[in-house]
């Protein structure tokens, strides 16, 4: 179980190709941002 396994993880690191023990990593989901209170304009008369 070396460089040349494809199964192992070692072998897929150094194959450059990814499966079920070298998943991709999960693309972090974007935190939504909070609504910010903008105070109301004041209306000249």
């Amino acid at each position: 179980m070396g460089k040349g396994d494809q199964r192992s993880r070692r072998g897929k690191t150094w194959i450059g190709t990814y499966g079920k023990t070298r998943p991709r990593k999960a693309k972090k989901v974007a935190v939504a941002k909070k609504a910010t209170a903008k105070p109301a304009k004041k209306s000249s008369k």
